[in-house]
């Protein structure tokens, strides 16, 4: 099984919950490639089973040019994505591959509406796509981080769910 995961990250904190997933998909016998959402090419193939995007939430969903030119602005060290945005990139993903899919996002640890995982996952199912689990949220004490305490571990675990959604063929041996 093959999964590609797709992440927008202004500051490093998307990345590190991608790059979580990915070793919680790989745990579970899936292969897995981790992207910045500038250096993917589409369309994908049609050797992918899970499709996983992940951005920022920028003003309650996913990021706009003039969000990211606020972000970098903001920012105190360089930021990771630099160009295209996941809202853009997911414009040009055709329709009618058969991979499953699944959306996450950072947010900031307060309870405010919208989300950018949520309005990935509406694109997705827009251009066809069925959702393996709801979308999901990893949360940052603020705008640029770092993530609350445990969303590492978290994500770790939703990688897991993921690859049990999609059939994966379960924990791989360890070497000792």
């Amino acid at each position: 099984m093959r999964a590609v995961i797709v992440y927008e990250s202004m500051f490093g904190n998307t990345r590190t919950v991608a790059e979580a997933i990915a070793v919680g998909l790989s745990l579970q016998g899936v292969d897995v490639e981790v992207d910045e959402v500038g250096s993917v090419l589409v369309p994908l193939d049609d050797t992918v089973d899970l499709l996983v995007v992940g951005a920022p939430t920028h003003t309650f969903s996913l990021s706009r040019p003039e969000t990211r030119a606020s972000a970098a602005e903001q920012a105190t060290a360089p930021l990771v994505s630099t160009g295209v945005g996941l809202r853009e990139w997911l414009e040009d993903l055709p329709t009618g591959l058969p991979m499953r899919v699944a959306a996450f996002d950072t947010h900031v640890d307060k309870r405010l509406p919208g989300s950018a995982s949520r309005s990935a996952q509406r694109r997705l199912r827009r251009r066809g796509y069925r959702p393996v689990l709801p979308a999901e949220s990893f949360h940052v004490t603020d705008m640029q981080g770092p993530l609350v305490d445990g969303e590492v571990a978290r994500a770790r675990g939703w990688g897991a769910r993921l690859a049990t959604s999609i059939g994966a063929p379960g924990p791989r041996a360890t070497s000792t």
